[in-house]
């Protein structure tokens, strides 16, 4: 029995890695912005980060509370460095997993997958909505000319 609950939880720990929450933030149910909240992190609070889901990030707090939390709200251990209680053995494991020590980088991630990427439709009001924070060619040189900007040649783009 004892043999079969570590091999149940052996690639949970070995998946688990050591973070910190980098400004203060709310632990969600779900990895949605509007998903119910479950606990608040207080920044540089210490989680133990699994899962990822789009730019989403499973994390368990010190206190024991379990949710989501975005994935740039977190902080991993520096190139080369050893996370807080990390041994050979789980450096071992994380190039295994992994190919490096354990760091991730990861950029360009807002939750998208490739599902909603491939069924994306375009939304006329926010394209209209975003279109009305367009500066006028007069009223962009207005503000540069107050500003004692210097004038720089280029070619305005047509609406």
């Amino acid at each position: 029995m004892r043999t079969a609950l570590l091999l149940v939880v052996l690639p949970i720990v070995c998946l688990a890695e050591p973070a910190v929450v980098i400004r203060a933030t709310d632990l969600k149910q779900e990895p949605a912005t509007d998903a119910p909240t479950v606990a608040a992190l207080a920044e540089n609070a210490a989680v133990d980060a699994g899962e990822r889901k789009g730019g989403w990030t499973r994390v368990k707090a010190q206190d024991g509370a379990q949710g989501w939390v975005k994935m740039l709200l977190l902080r991993y251990g520096g190139p080369g460095t050893a996370k807080q209680g990390e041994t050979g053995l789980s450096q071992m494991f994380n190039v295994a997993r992994t190919g490096t020590s354990g760091t991730t980088v990861t950029t360009g991630v807002r939750g998208l997958d490739a599902e909603q990427i491939t069924n994306a439709q375009p939304n006329a009001a926010e394209l209209s909505r975003m279109e009305s924070f367009a500066a006028t060619k007069e009223a962009s040189s207005g503000f540069a000319k107050r500003a004692k900007l210097q004038a720089k040649n280029v070619e305005y783009p047509a609406p």
